[in-house]
This record gives C-alpha cells, sequence and structure tokens, in this order.
C-alpha cells in the first residue's frame, strides 16, 4: 500500500494552502489513504522535506501548494536521484495561484479530484528539464518551463502584488510593457544552431501554460523528449496586446512575428543588455548573461492522468 507524505504551503495562492488543510486532510482520510502532511515554514523548506519524506520511507511525496511548491519537490527527488538514492514518486495538490505544472501534466486543478487522483494512482514518466544560470551554476530542475524576457518580468511584477489569480498577470503586463519594452540582443542556441535576435520573449516549454492563462506551447507533449519554445520578436506596445489575447488562446503561431521551434539543448547567451529569466517562477537571474538548458527523457515519475 502506498504512503503519501503530503507537503503544504500554508501561503500558496495567498493563503489557500492553510485555508484548504482541513478539507485535503478529509478527503484523504475518506479516501483510505495512508498519509502524513507536514507544513513548510519558508521558501525552499519543500525539498528539504522531500528528503525527509523519502528517508521514513513515504514513497510519494505529494506537492500540495503552487507552482514553487511543486518545483521544490521536484527538486528534492531529482536530487535524491542524483546522489543514487531510491526516487519517490511526485503528486500535487494544485492549491496555488496559477498552477500551470499540475495543468501542463494533466493533475485536475479541482482540490476533491485531485484527491481522487492520488487514491486511483495512474502513473507517468514525464520530461524533467535542468537550466543552468548565474544564481544557479549547479543547476536547478524544472517541470513547466523556463521564460526569458518579458514574460520573466511580468511573474516578477506579480509575485510582488497583492491580488492573486490571472488578474495579478495581466495588471503586471499592463505595467510591464513600461517597464521592461526594449529587448536584449541574444544569441539563441538550439541543438548547436545559433541565430542572433533580439525577442520580446522566450518560453521553453515542457508544459503547456504560464501565468496561469498563458497558453506559450499548447501543442507540447510532456513525455517526447524535445522542449517546445514559443520565440516573439520584438514588436510595439500595441502588438504586444494582441499577441497577448492569441496567446491565451494559443494561437500565436499563425501571428509572423512568432516562430514555434523545438530543442533539447538551448544555451541564451545576451549580446546586448541583459537577461531576465525564471524557471517554474524560480528567479535564474534578473540581469543575467548567459542561461543553458538541457531536457532529462522520462527522468521523473509522477500520478497523473495525462497520458500525453
Amino acid at each position: 500500500m502506498s504512503r503519501y507524505y503530503v507537503i503544504l504551503n500554508p501561503i500558496a495562492g495567498k493563503g489557500n494552502g492553510e485555508h484548504v488543510r482541513p478539507q485535503i486532510e478529509k478527503n484523504l482520510t475518506d479516501l483510505g489513504l495512508d498519509f502524513k502532511l507536514v507544513e513548510t515554514q519558508k521558501p525552499g523548506d519543500a525539498t528539504p522535506l522531500t528528503k525527509t519524506g523519502a528517508a521514513e520511507g513515504f514513497d510519494i511525496i505529494v506537492a500540495a501548494g503552487g507552482d514553487g511548491t511543486a518545483n521544490e519537490v521536484l527538486n528534492g527527488i531529482m536530487e535524491l536521484g542524483d546522489s543514487g538514492k531510491k526516487m519517490p514518486l511526485m503528486a500535487v495538490l494544485p492549491v496555488g495561484r496559477g498552477n500551470d505544472f499540475a495543468y501542463g501534466m494533466g493533475i485536475p486543478v479541482n482540490l476533491d479530484e485531485s484527491c481522487k487522483l492520488l487514491a486511483n494512482d495512474p502513473r507517468v514518466k514525464i520530461d524533467v528539464g535542468r537550466v543552468k544560470s548565474e544564481l544557479f551554476p549547479n543547476g536547478l530542475y524544472f517541470g513547466n518551463g523556463v521564460g526569458m524576457g518579458f514574460d520573466a518580468v511580468v511573474g516578477f511584477v506579480a509575485a510582488k502584488m497583492k491580488i492573486g489569480g490571472i488578474m495579478s498577470y495581466l495588471v503586471a503586463a499592463i505595467k510591464t510593457m513600461f517597464i521592461y519594452f526594449h529587448a536584449p540582443k541574444i544569441d539563441l542556441d538550439l541543438d548547436g544552431k545559433v541565430q542572433t535576435l533580439s525577442p520580446l520573449l522566450v518560453s521553453i516549454m515542457n508544459g503547456t501554460r504560464m501565468g496561469g492563462s498563458f497558453m506559450m506551447a499548447p501543442q507540447s507533449k510532456h513525455n517526447d523528449g524535445v522542449f517546445d519554445l514559443c520565440v516573439v520578436k520584438e514588436v510595439s506596445r500595441g502588438k504586444i496586446v494582441s499577441l497577448m489575447g492569441m496567446i491565451m488562446k494559443g494561437t500565436q503561431a499563425e501571428d509572423p512575428a512568432v516562430s514555434v521551434p523545438q530543442a533539447k539543448k538551448i544555451k541564451i547567451t545576451a549580446v546586448e543588455g541583459t537577461l531576465p529569466a525564471h524557471a517554474d517562477g524560480v528567479t535564474l537571474c534578473e540581469e543575467g548573461k548567459e542561461i543553458s538548458i538541457e531536457i532529462l527523457p522520462q527522468a521523473l515519475t509522477i500520478i497523473t492522468r495525462s497520458q500525453s
């Protein structure tokens, strides 16, 4: 019988994590699951807690939080594998603001449904990304995606806002049009093929969505061994607004300002200016000079109903 180590971030979703704790405990109890629930106290706690849960013999680590909590749990599991230890399975109860990782992996955002998914226990191997930057010279694992440029700054601005949900990203995007407009000139290396350009943004996706509503790579599959990119050329402010609407619908590939290549290994180097970038919402650099990214095919097993 599986044992579940639930790591709850009480401040996820602007405090939604603590609010839904009784609901989680009741659901898991009613479903007859053998579980232990612990809470994080500060950012970064979920990674060592993951290793604690594994050491205590729990074979499924559940990230009950948002994308940040999920990323920390994912990194804890991957680091266990790096050290030669048995890797527990990963599961997610999405109670955060964006829940983009859960969405891209096919995990239901409805809490009751995601709890039932734990009991049903369907398992899928997914690809995992690893990115290196100035703040993470040894690498950071990610499950959903890396954003460089406009969308990264939107995330930085949204994280500082009091409002939550998609509204925080929309308001942040409007503010960012006036904060971050002149794109850096970069060398974009996709599997050894280099092009020099000044993009508004570059998204490298294993999942499909960022910012709670922006379908950066609607065609992406999380177990095909390649990243799906969304590269947007520098455009006018007015064009940014129309492109935002297209990205929310997932139709941006129709626009000549957008390209959607695939790659396994990616390096982005600032030729002029600097790189603002994040991975799963974790700041990689605000004024970086280089980031490098690689995909690890089917490196992690998660509980999800999605097979593609």
